[in-house]
């Protein structure tokens, strides 16, 4: 939309070509936007005045009702930009998209917008005013308020005290312009799903990013080093964190309560060469199961058949361990509170050790590591023993008394799930015997283990079918024999998934259920080749097999499988 004034286009008399060049280098020149310019100049009521940059630009202006009453959709350019740019993007009853500006001159809005939108859009214009109007009326249906956690732990209500309205009168009223920056980058994250904000400190001010299906995805750049520093202060201020402090990392957490329950954040804060950097982890089950009344079951994680029936199976077990392994991200912690709801039926006694607790479980007891004072995973394992549990969920083995107690728990009639950080399934008995976990104990206690990966599926809106390159074909292992006859799709692009092609992700998995030739082979220590080959002989699925299957069914891509698993 790059639009040249010419003398021939002026035709109206109450328009002066000198005034408007004027008016149009001093725009140029970034002094004012073209509206408040002109309005300042010729003293135009709102109407006239957007009747006056139609004429100019060539682009219709939309009725004011027309504005009010349409479909405002945050999700594609994000309100933090939509608000500081003053637009506006409007979902048709047809279902297109018509973009609303108030300055139809910024180029910058422009090529931001045809960044963004990954699909066709029609342009119209309305004065500043109404474009807030709009988006505050829009923004009424989401409502919440900050809070920040009183306590050491992170559990338990938030302190008293005024709340904070996160909305947009907030942001578009008299409060801090931090205080309103801070706002709509939650609003924008909640709005979109996302897992992470990250807040990335340059030499000219900061990148907001967000991780969406696992991927970090750039949402806006704040210019200016001073209100990067003072938007980390605000994070630091809503998790009860020293402001003063900014040469050491800090970890904190808040929460925001919405109309469907509450969203708890946890901060990391972390000094670099350009200032401070911030990640906020969003734990919202909403995320997970729909909305937030109904809890989390192991149907909601996506699995295929069999991998639900072996999971289900493994958890149903009265006693033994059972190690859920994978890298951070991928799902573990889900999968075990998904796993304990499965069980949880109100006749035993469950108990948690967590750091932190991520979502508070209704009938179960839920205990939070403190190292600060004393409470770590072994200290309270052992508190946990004696306080009559039936079941028991270790947060994570790191070390070798956490590893020990939790083998001697199995052993002892309890059910214990737990997580390891390993690469596979196979490499989770090797992690816990260099622990120094005895092998005949660890033999007699295992159940199972449970490997898992996160694949980001084709967006339902625009797959297509595809066929991989030969390079990425090689490089995978593939032959033509591979994938001839199959229905192979991915994504192109759309509004829909934000133009990335994935929308919403799958659990892979790989697991290991115990049987006496495996007992065998722990127990005397046995090579991982050795337990392969038994697991294959078993026809146990691995992380590859599974993510391939999802590529050839025509859910995912190849360059996806690729990212999260590796050929052997």
């Amino acid at each position: 939309m790059n639009v040249e004034l010419q003398a021939p286009e002026l035709e109206q008399p109450e328009l002066d070509l000198a005034l408007v060049q004027e008016v149009r280098m001093r725009a140029l020149s970034g002094q004012r936007p073209w509206p408040l310019l002109l309005q300042d100049e010729l003293g135009l009521a709102p109407p006239a005045l957007v009747d006056m940059l139609a004429r100019l630009s060539g682009i219709p202006a939309i009725a004011t009702a027309e504005l009010y009453a349409g479909a405002v959709d945050f999700g594609l350019l994000g309100y933090v930009e939509c608000v500081r740019r003053c637009c506006a993007l409007l979902r048709t009853e047809a279902g297109g998209i018509r973009l609303v500006l108030a300055d139809p001159f910024s180029q910058d809005s422009v090529a931001w917008a045809r960044a963004s939108l990954h699909a066709p859009y029609e342009v119209r214009l309305a004065h500043p005013d109404d474009i807030n109007a709009a988006l505050s009326a829009a923004e009424q249906a989401v409502r919440a308020t900050e809070r920040t956690f009183a306590d050491d732990d992170g559990l338990g209500d938030a302190a008293d005290g005024d709340a904070e309205l996160l909305s947009l009168e907030a942001i578009a009223g008299d409060s801090s312009p931090v205080v309103k920056l801070v706002s709509s980058i939650l609003y924008d994250a909640l709005k979109q799903r996302a897992s992470d904000i990250h807040l990335k400190s340059s030499p000219t001010g900061m990148a907001v990013k967000f991780r969406l299906d696992g991927v970090l995805v750039g949402v806006s750049d704040i210019v200016g080093v001073e209100v990067a520093q003072r938007l980390i202060s605000r994070i630091k201020v809503m998790s009860s964190l020293d402001i003063a402090e900014r040469r050491i990392p800090q970890d904190g957490r808040f929460r925001v309560r919405t109309r469907g329950g509450n969203v708890d954040f946890r901060v990391s804060i972390m000094p670099s060469i350009h200032g401070e950097d911030a990640v906020l982890r969003l734990l919202d089950r909403s995320t997970l199961t729909g909305n937030h009344e109904s809890m989390l079951r192991l149907t909601d994680l996506s699995l295929d058949p069999d991998a639900l029936a072996t999971l289900r199976r493994l958890v149903a077990q009265p006693y033994g361990m059972i190690l859920v392994t994978g890298p951070t991200g991928s799902g573990k912690t889900t999968t075990l509170y998904a796993a304990i709801q499965e069980i949880n039926h109100g006749h035993e006694s469950i108990i948690t050790i967590e750091d932190p607790v991520e979502y508070q479980l209704p009938g179960v007891l839920q205990i939070p590591v403190n190292e600060k004072k004393g409470l770590t995973f072994a200290r309270g394992l052992r508190s946990i023993l004696r306080h009559d549990p039936d079941k028991i969920m270790v947060g994570e083995v790191r070390d070798e008394e956490t590893a020990q107690i939790s083998v001697q728990a199995a052993l002892t009639g309890h059910l214990v799930l737990t997580t390891v950080h390993a690469n596979n399934a196979f490499d989770v008995v090797g992690r816990l015997l260099h622990m120094g976990v005895d092998a005949y104990s660890l033999a007699s206690a295992l159940v199972g283990v449970w490997a898992q990966r996160l694949l980001r599926v084709n967006c339902p809106e625009c797959a297509r079918p595809y066929q991989p390159d030969a390079e990425t074909m090689a490089i995978s292992g593939l032959s033509e024999d591979d994938i001839a006859g199959r229905d192979l799709r991915a994504g192109t692009g759309c509004p829909h998934c934000r133009g990335t092609g994935y929308k919403g992700r799958r659990v892979v998995a790989e697991y290991l259920v115990m049987n006496d030739a495996l007992r065998d082979l722990v127990a005397s220590r046995a090579p991982v080749t050795a337990m392969r080959t038994e697991a294959r002989s078993a026809k146990g699925p691995t992380l590859r097999a599974a993510a391939l299957d999802l590529f050839f069914s025509g859910q995912t891509t190849l360059a996806e499988v690729n990212r999260v698993t590796f050929a052997e």
